[in-house]
């Protein structure tokens, strides 16, 4: 498919007014949710990318931001939109956004386009990689804040805001021990991302605790394909001599593949297999059964991100340099649905 360029094109591929993909794309909250997964898949597939409309603002506007995701595909990305947008809204600015597509070098260029336009600051769920160019927009004296995605050695050199996602892996992993389930296996999201390594590290930490080994074969690691190649992972665990009785999916989508697995094995979840997931994504408390999961607040994610940096601009326009980092770590919560007993 040819790239799209213009707001107009994905309207006409949705079959939907011009105005209702505005909203989607600045994370309004009046549009069906029908119509936002359209729009949402149309952008993903169609190669569009928002920062474009950028172009038709007057170079110097100074109240406008810059929004950096790493994929469409992710649901909970929309929610830390709608959170920026929210906030960004109510203080005057536009929130634009970018799909860098894992790519750090995507990063790159946008930042360079975008600060050609002068925006106000940059909020950037960062893409995976070693070289990571975000540091030279706050060398820049750039307002920045890292929400929810970024590395260990970022928290002492920028802000960040997140939850705390050793306790997300130590408490679901302690309360499916407190269950009674005795084989705890983990579906491990890409551990070049530092969430995963600390949802990973308090798993195991969670085991060790309760007086049990980390068993590597428990262990699943997520494979080139992504989430959906934890299907048959599951599957071949579960066949294996001494299969698990529990999953802890560090991320919802999979969460949902290992549950499709387990019911094509005719498994019954939870009797047979308990499942916890991590997001509280809207899909999660449709599932069949209704998926227990962390509940990131994922929209306050991005309220006080947006916060976070309208604190970085007026702090510069008064000193004429940025504040000191701030790590800002939220609260979660642990929704017990049907999927674990």
């Amino acid at each position: 498919m040819d790239q799209v360029t213009s707001i107009k094109e994905i309207a006409q591929m949705c079959g939907v007014s011009v105005s209702t993909v505005s909203r989607v794309l600045n994370g309004k909250s009046y549009v069906k949710e029908d119509t936002r997964n359209k729009v949402m898949e149309a952008v993903e597939k169609s190669g569009f990318r928002p920062n474009l409309l950028a172009r038709s603002l007057k170079k110097g506007n100074a109240k406008t931001i810059c929004l950096m995701l790493p994929t469409f595909g992710n649901l909970i990305f929309p929610e830390i939109l709608r959170g920026v947008n929210s906030i960004a809204t109510q203080n005057g600015y536009t929130a634009f956004f970018n799909i860098t597509d894992e790519h750090p070098g995507s990063e790159e260029m946008a930042y360079n386009e975008m600060r050609n336009l002068q925006v106000a600051g940059f909020i950037i769920c960062s893409a995976i990689g070693d070289e990571n160019p975000i540091y030279r927009i706050r060398e820049d004296g750039v307002p920045l804040v890292l929400v929810n995605r970024f590395q260990k050695e970022d928290i002492s050199r920028l802000s960040t805001v997140s939850v705390d996602n050793y306790r997300v892996g130590y408490v679901s992993t302690q309360y499916l021990i407190r269950s009674g389930r005795k084989r705890i296996a983990i579906a491990c999201g890409d551990t070049e991302l530092y969430l995963y390594t600390e949802r990973l590290r308090g798993y195991c930490d969670a085991l060790r605790d309760a007086g049990r080994k980390v068993d590597e074969a428990l262990i699943l690691q997520e494979p080139a394909e992504g989430h959906d190649g934890f299907y048959d992972m599951t599957k071949k665990i579960m066949l294996s001599e001494n299969p698990p009785d529990a999953f802890f999916a560090t991320a919802d989508p999979k969460a949902f593949v290992i549950m499709r697995a387990l019911h094509d094995l005719k498994l019954q979840i939870p009797h047979d297999v308990s499942v916890v997931g991590v997001d509280n994504v809207e899909l999660a408390s449709y599932m069949e059964p209704p998926l227990t999961t962390v509940g990131q607040p994922l929209n306050r994610m991005g309220e006080e991100a947006m916060r976070m940096l309208l604190d970085q601009i007026e702090y510069k326009k008064q000193y004429g340099e940025l504040p000191p980092p701030e790590n800002r770590v939220l609260n979660f919560d642990l929704i017990v649905r049907k999927s674990t007993e």
